[in-house]
């Protein structure tokens, strides 16, 4: 028997017709690109001009299906296309400006795009990549008259202020086209580390109940009367859902635009009165060395959500002790993107202080849409100890709603036969269900047939008060099969030692786990998703002899 409730389709769309008839009057923040302007505007007036950009994108041909790039920082302009494209039926893919040239061109032609919405600020990247995506018929720039480029290479580039204009008279009949849930209506591509990108494709009902969750009190805790911050880009791993889960609740959205220094992000938070924001460790870490620096102190923030890579427990220890709460998130573009949430547990509140903070160095427990396991090389379940090692793989119980099961135009399936995706990501889980990453599986270091947590050691260095930031990686050994090797990059100004530094760790990591050496950097690479590059610095160190082991 069915149940005899309205079958209404769960298409994100929605979500901003709600924002905008029972929180229009909310207020929208956007630091402009050209000029570094703050920009204010309503959840009503996004509404608008997302249908005036979908008019837009009908009049050049967009179709349902069709896939439309965009490639651009957090803006209200950005945000305006992302509900126009899929509010079409369209597919809006999102294209990450910090890949390579040709990363990019192959991801462009892998879908498909047959428009690019920019920022002026990539205008000559634009240019170098068209004469080879032949699928793209128009570019338009996220910009007005005055801010075109000038001197552009490109065959008729389009204006995005314009375009809205031409299309206001027609506005008032303009309806969403009507949408299935399960329809696509977001890209993204993984960054390639281990090959080339692979596309996931969200559903609209993958990304409405991926916004429920983000929402959430165990998560980001968001209301009507939250300002939030949205660092994380909007072309990293699906925004982490806050462009959705912002007006589904009718919070205020603060948009940076691309400036994420320490300083710009401090005085946008003091400015908009910020209570909860959510970013990745190198964000957060600059605006601790900015802070620290000029002796600042946050008025408003209540809550900063880590994500994109472990958290040190530096970033813990110094906004939780400015009275900010600090939350771990892990996650995955193959998860839309979140798959646990760093919220502590009911039945664990009475624990002190110090457990408190050793269980938010931990990734969380998995939300109600996740369910996890760990297993060992020959796919058997390990247990629940806090101590057993194992490759994390996620999925939901019934074919998971925010879980991939395929990749985009690729025959291989993303997922086993039983649901079970593999994370790639080797992982604890202790006895209350929080699960502990302690290696990317390519960047495990094992050592007389014993495991160790790179990552643990990278967190435990970064305290150290004049290391700025810290990466291990496995060396060779004759002996042991590997040893670890500790890269540095020591704060401006600061001159560590390898001693004061291994002196540091003394105590703090098991006697076999300690580096065999520590090797100092001006700068450790990155991803172009804000990760560490261990893949680089592997490269860069191969030659390396350290010392005989410590062992």
């Amino acid at each position: 028997m069915r149940g005899l409730m309205q079958e209404s389709p769960l298409v994100v769309t929605t979500i901003l017709d709600h924002a905008a008839r029972f929180h229009g009057e909310q207020v929208v923040v956007s630091v402009g690109v050209e000029e570094r302007s703050v920009e204010t505007s309503t959840w009503r007036q996004v509404a608008e001009r997302a249908r005036l950009c979908a008019l837009a994108l009908r009049r050049l041909g967009v179709r349902p299906g069709d896939r439309v790039a965009t490639l651009a920082f957090n803006t209200v302009r950005h945000l305006e296309s992302w509900y126009a494209i899929m509010g079409l039926g369209a597919v809006c893919h999102t294209l990450n400006p910090r890949l390579f040239e040709a990363d990019l061109e192959y991801i462009i032609n892998h879908a498909q795009d047959s428009v690019i919405l920019a920022d002026t600020t990539f205008a000559g990247l634009v240019e170098a990549l068209l004469p080879r995506c032949p699928s793209v018929k128009h570019v338009i720039f996220l910009t007005d008259e005055r801010h075109m480029p000038k001197r552009s290479k490109l065959r008729e580039p389009l204006c995005y202020e314009e375009l809205l204009e031409q299309g206001s008279a027609n506005l008032a009949g303009f309806q969403w086209a009507q949408l299935d849930e399960n329809q696509a209506c977001g890209l993204c591509y993984t960054s390639g580390t281990t090959g080339l990108p692979k596309g996931v494709l969200y559903s609209h009902r993958a990304n409405f109940l991926h916004a429920l969750i983000v929402a959430l009190p165990d998560a980001l805790d968001l209301r009507s009367a939250s300002s939030l911050l949205a660092v994380v880009p909007m072309f990293h791993a699906n925004s982490w859902g806050l462009a959705f889960a912002a007006p589904m609740v009718g919070a205020r959205l603060v948009l940076p635009g691309p400036y994420l220094d320490g300083d710009s992000v401090f005085r946008l938070m003091e400015e908009q009165r910020v209570t909860h924001t959510a970013g990745v460790p190198t964000v957060w870490l600059g605006l601790i060395d900015h802070m620290e620096r000029r002796q600042l102190r946050l008025g408003c923030l209540k809550m900063l959500a880590v994500g994109g890579a472990a958290c040190p427990r530096r970033i813990i220890d110094f906004f939780e002790g400015q009275g900010v709460e600090v939350r771990q998130m892990w996650g995955m573009t193959e998860l839309c993107p979140i798959g646990s949430l760093g919220g502590i547990k009911g039945s664990l509140a009475h624990l002190g202080a110090e457990q408190r903070v050793q269980l938010k160095l931990k990734q969380g427990r998995p939300h109600v849409f996740i369910d996890y396991r760990i297993v060992d090389d020959e796919g058997q379940e390990q247990p629940w100890d806090g101590t057993a090692f194992g490759d994390l793989q996620a999925s939901w119980l019934v074919r998971g709603p925010t879980v991939i099961s395929r990749y985009y135009n690729s025959d291989a399936a993303g997922a086993d036969a039983a649901g079970w995706f593999s994370t790639g990501d080797v992982a604890t889980i202790d006895p209350a269900g929080h699960m502990q990453i302690t290696d990317r599986s390519k960047d495990v270091i094992k050592s007389g047939g014993e495991w160790i947590s790179s990552i643990e050691i990278e967190n435990i260095a970064v305290g150290h008060p004049e290391v700025a930031e810290a990466a291990v990686i496995a060396m060779p050994d004759e002996r042991w099969g590997e040893r670890p090797l500790l890269v540095v990059a020591a704060k401006e100004g600061k001159s560590p030692t390898r001693d004061s530094i291994l002196g540091f760790l003394e105590g703090k990591v098991a006697r076999w786990w300690m580096p065999d050496d520590v090797v100092f950097v001006k700068e450790i690479p990155h991803t172009a998703t804000g990760k560490i590059s261990k893949l680089t610095l592997r490269k860069q160190l191969a030659g390396h002899k350290p010392p005989r082991s410590r062992l």
